[in-house]
């Protein structure tokens, strides 16, 4: 999406938004879908599980992730006076306090997310400036923090410049990625690949194998909501569900081949042990050097354009939360230039609280990158749960298409439920604490209304997510988990 149609999403609404079409729509669900996840697949994937077990992971990830764009589609058709996607979904079907938790939820994985986008290009440079490491070093985590806050300023500034750098990341983001598939098609080894096919010792059983995936799988189809976080902005409402399916469709299809060829390559074990962007390594064994240094080239200005991308989409959440009464007055207002400020600081704050996070983590950017999957779940499962409680009632039953909408809705609740699952006890601990402090935000909005903060059942909700961050601190602190 062009910076001058996120502009006109996020502005106070002193100009009329732009409409966007078909091709808007699904260029920008490509666009937050295609990232940092797509240059790390071959060695997430090497590290878990061998060729069978990527199969299944894809067949299940693209299945379970299909549904829940079909349920994007169900409820952008049945549900047109909902805005902002996600966020909007969980407040109408489960109230005001889950409706919160979804919003901060779905803008703090967007958050998290960004780490992972300066890690990676650290982590890139760091093949030939040593002192950067894997972009866990206090000398990276400062670089990053310079690259963070320059685009905070070039945001700040308006639209020009943004719209720029997405035209030129729009093709730097595909290119290399397409080239790799080809270019490691022609160089499969046959026998190689026979060798990944069932996995190495290391990997486990077949079920261990493709659940260790999961997470990976979320994080590269974060984005596919992408066209809903600003549907009330499409030309054609029937355009979001359509964009939403294209979009996935698309970026499925390349995201499992960049998993797959890979194996063909080198074995597993190797593969596992290559530095991120494990996709750079690959390709340089297949055909030398330059195609290290291509993909690295590539990755950087993708890297950059996904970045932007997800602090726009992460601003605009609290901006549309703030006019709804969900979040803090403050985040309602927006610059001259149409920029939402306060929430574009707060994104870009947590985004550098994350970034210096990673100096105490084992492995930054895999840590990174499953605590972005983490914490989307809740607002997926939220939106897929709406979907099921809405074509539930007898009075849909008319409407053509609703059994079959609710098969779909029901298989993208219990997929989402099993993400949960395969995230561990690690991550759904450390995403308490994150979720219990935000609480303050909603206890700001609830005051400014003169309203009572908490119903009964908020209070239960409020409960719970204070006692999993108390067990998330206790067990970080007592060395249970790490990160």
């Amino acid at each position: 999406m062009s910076r001058e149609d996120a502009a006109n999403t996020t502005g106070a609404g002193s100009a009329p938004a732009a409409k966007l079409t078909l091709l808007t729509l699904t260029s920008m669900v490509v666009g937050s879908m295609v990232g940092a996840g797509v240059f790390s697949l071959p060695r997430r994937f090497a590290e878990e599980t061998g060729v069978a077990g990527a199969l299944i992971a894809w067949v299940i990830a693209g299945t379970g992730m299909l549904m829940l764009a079909l349920v994007f589609q169900t409820l952008a058709v049945r549900k047109p006076d909902l805005n902002a996607g996600v966020y909007a979904y969980a407040k109408a079907g489960f109230g005001e306090y889950l409706g919160f938790f979804s919003a901060f939820g779905y803008w703090a994985s967007a958050c998290v997310g960004n780490v992972t986008y300066w890690v990676l290009i650290m982590s890139t440079i760091g093949a030939v400036a040593p002192a950067l490491g894997e972009g866990d070093t206090a000398l990276a985590v400062v670089l990053s923090t310079v690259g963070l806050w320059s685009f905070f300023f070039l945001i700040r500034r308006g639209t020009k410049e943004a719209a720029a750098i997405n035209r030129i990341v729009t093709v730097a983001k595909i290119v290399p990625i397409l080239v790799f598939v080809v270019l490691a098609l022609f160089v499969l080894k046959p026998d190689v690949f026979a060798q990944n096919f069932r996995g190495a010792d290391y990997a486990g059983s077949l079920f261990h194998q493709v659940r260790g995936t999961m997470l990976a799988t979320v994080f590269v189809f974060l984005g596919v909501e992408g066209a809903s976080v600003y549907s009330r902005h499409a030309k054609r409402r029937e355009d979001v569900g359509r964009a939403t399916v294209l979009g996935f469709l698309s970026v499925f299809a390349v995201f499992a081949s960049v998993t797959i060829v890979s194996y063909g390559i080198l074995p597993m074990s190797e593969i596992a042990q290559l530095r991120q962007p494990s996709m750079a390594g690959v390709l340089e064994h297949a055909v030398g050097t330059w195609g290290k240094v291509f993909v690295s080239a590539g990755l950087i200005v993708s890297v950059l354009g996904a970045y932007l991308a997800w602090t726009l989409m992460a601003a605009e959440v609290l901006f549309v939360a703030a006019k709804d009464d969900d979040m803090p007055r403050f985040l309602r207002r927006s610059s001259a230039v149409d920029v939402p400020v306060p929430a574009l600081v707060m994104t870009t704050v947590l985004t550098q609280a994350m970034l210096i996070i990673t100096l105490f983590s084992e492995d930054a950017f895999n840590f990174a990158l499953d605590l972005t999957s983490a914490l989307s779940l809740i607002p997926f499962l939220l939106a897929a749960a709406y979907a099921v409680k809405i074509l539930k009632p007898k009075d849909t039953a008319a409407l053509p298409g609703t059994k079959r909408d609710l098969v779909i809705s029901v298989l993208a609740t219990v997929y989402t439920a099993f993400l949960l699952y395969a995230a561990g006890l690690k991550y759904v601990l450390v995403s308490f604490i994150i979720y219990a402090p935000a609480t303050i935000l909603f206890v700001m909005a609830r005051r400014e209304q003169g309203r009572r903060v908490f119903s009964p059942a908020e209070l239960v909700i409020f409960a719970v997510s204070v006692t999993g961050a108390v067990l998330g601190v206790i067990a970080l602190a007592a060395g249970w988990i790490s990160v």
